[in-house]
């Protein structure tokens, strides 16, 4: 089946990303390294930061193997403070900035945070809900006052202010890490239950950064550029794969169709990793004079999902030396497959197996299916802390998922004869209507290229023969002028008859949890609403051809 061996289970290529900095900071201290909005900071400034800060939690009582949670915007300290965090062994907790009331009460207390680090927008939300977090005894606010009399917290809490933490002890804290202990708590995106906490090794975010900067070439002369939020592991992932290779990175507060250009001319930057979102509204967005004067700057644009034909439109129109969808990985796994800057991909695939992760393509019965087949993707590691040690306080859902020892993640793909990996579906979008087999994935993906939509959900609903039919709840924009019929007669010349839908809905907006995922549960449970167009009521006939 074409499965990577294991070159032998070790210590090799095993870091930490406390060695990674303190290598960084010691080989070049003056290096440039972070732009945030014009400001720039060497290696050693935030080094000496990161000092401070983590002498100054020490003194609130963290120590290695605690939680401290971070509701952080971008900026220089929301890097520092992971770094502060990372120095005590201590496990950062970042948290969605959009979070609050029960999603925000059940991150915080799920994960026992007794620091807890808020911007000062976000620190109001916190307080509305001190009293449900027993294990909170610190609530430090960054930016504005720190002022009880507009924060109240129990008498068990105290509210400290950003600058208060900054300690006189600039030593470096020397607390032995090991690549195994844990460095984050990613959360999931809870779209069919609570969040769960996925526990994450340091040698799993140096073995990512390895496996990425591998991918996708970089080096000392490599300014990347991102907009991402550093409570995602892409960006955190970013600011290891700079201190890996020697690179500058420039980080903006959010992603700005209109702000995108200005700031790549600003910067100087040569790389972008983004969001698969993110680059069809760039790609439809009007010129600038910006952009023409970049044309040609950027030589790599990375990203996922990134389509084949969505590259070859940003290689034509900005000039773009090379376009990559580096690979396919999921918060507990990553990256399972990938692809290097300079070998062959075939279109819109995730490259092949690599050397740290076992892969198979299961059915329902378990068993391994021939390639060119779909089924559930399965994956184990073939080298020590490359993956997530399991959920954080639920043994029994991670052994739920850890079937033989894999660990079963939910999706579905297959790899083709020359060991190409090809994403599907997630399982439970997977539909089957009429003796066969719709990926939801490739419907959505057929709808996104049409011009008058934003976005669009697959999903099945029950039809009268109590089978999946299928339906697309879709957000047209605001210019567009298309009817559900028009829609529909439009898909049919786009994909097989039995791909198109019966169903067509639109709405102004997805119903989506925090962290912006659509809520598919939702749709399917809401099924067939008054608002939705039927085709076969409407006497609508598609070809079978």
């Amino acid at each position: 089946m074409g499965v990577i061996t294991n070159q032998g289970w070790g210590h090799q290529q095993q870091h930490t990303l406390n060695e990674l900095l303190q290598s960084a900071a010691a080989d070049n201290p003056d290096r440039p390294f972070l732009d945030f909005l014009g400001e720039t900071y060497t290696i050693g400034e935030l080094d000496l930061q990161a000092r401070q800060l983590a002498n100054g939690l020490s003194e609130l009582g963290i120590t290695k193997g605690q939680t401290v949670a971070t509701i952080l915007d971008n900026s220089a300290e929301a890097i520092t403070i992971w770094f502060a965090i990372n120095k005590l062994g201590a496990i950062s907790v970042p948290i969605n900035t959009a979070y609050k009331g029960e999603y925000l009460k059940h991150h915080l207390g799920d994960s026992e945070a007794t620091v807890v680090i808020a911007e000062s927008d976000y620190a109001e939300r916190v307080a509305q809900i001190a009293d449900s977090l027993s294990a909170m005894k610190h609530l430090v606010v960054r930016g504005g006052a720190a002022n009880s009399n507009d924060l109240k917290l129990n008498k068990t809490q105290a509210l400290l202010s950003w600058q208060s933490i900054l300690s006189n002890d600039l030593s470096d804290p020397q607390v032995e890490v090991d690549p195994g202990d844990l460095a984050m708590l990613i959360y999931t995106g809870g779209t069919t239950g609570p969040s769960k906490g996925c526990m994450v090794p340091h040698n799993y975010v140096c073995n990512l950064a390895r496996q990425v900067n591998r991918g996708t070439g970089r080096s000392p002369d490599t300014i990347s550029w991102t907009a991402l939020p550093m409570f995602h592991l892409n960006a955190v992932c970013n600011v290891v794969c700079e201190l890996m290779c020697g690179g500058r990175m420039a980080l903006y507060p959010r992603f700005s169709v209109s702000n995108f250009w200005p700031e790549i001319e600003r910067t100087g930057a040569n790389y972008i990793t983004m969001l698969g979102s993110m680059f069809p509204m760039l790609i439809t967005a009007p010129d600038n004079e910006a952009e023409k004067r970049c044309h040609g700057q950027l030589k790599i644009v990375g990203g996922a999902p990134f389509p084949e034909k969505l590259q070859q439109a940003w290689k034509a129109r900005f000039g773009t030396e090379h376009t990559i969808c580096p690979g396919f990985g999921l918060s507990e796994c990553s990256l399972v497959t990938s692809i290097g800057l300079d070998e062959y991909a075939k279109p819109d695939s995730s490259g092949k197996r690599n050397d740290s992760f076992d892969v198979r393509i299961i059915d329902d019965n378990g068993d391994e299916v021939e390639e060119g087949l779909p089924g559930e993707v399965i994956v184990r590691p073939l080298k020590p802390n490359v993956m997530f040690t399991g959920y954080w306080k639920r043994p029994e859902e991670t052994l739920k998922l850890m079937t033989n020892l894999w660990f079963h993640t939910g999706d579905i793909g297959q790899f083709d004869e020359d060991g190409f990996f090809f994403f599907v579906d997630r399982k439970k979008d997977y539909l089957r209507r009429r003796g066969e087999n719709i990926s939801s994935f490739e419907v959505e993906s057929v709808f996104r290229q049409h011009p008058g939509i934003v976005d669009v959900a697959a999903h099945a609903v029950l039809s009268d023969l109590l089978e999946d039919e299928l339906k697309v709840t879709v957000v047209l924009n605001a210019e567009a002028n298309l009817s559900e019929e028009q829609l529909c007669l439009w898909s049919a010349e786009q994909m097989p008859y039995f791909a198109v839908p019966r169903y067509i809905e639109f709405r102004i907006d997805l119903p989506r949890n925090p962290v912006g995922r659509v809520l598919k549960y939702v749709l399917r449970d809401e099924g067939v609403t008054n608002d939705t167009w039927d085709r076969e009521t409407a006497g609508l006939v598609i070809n079978k051809r």
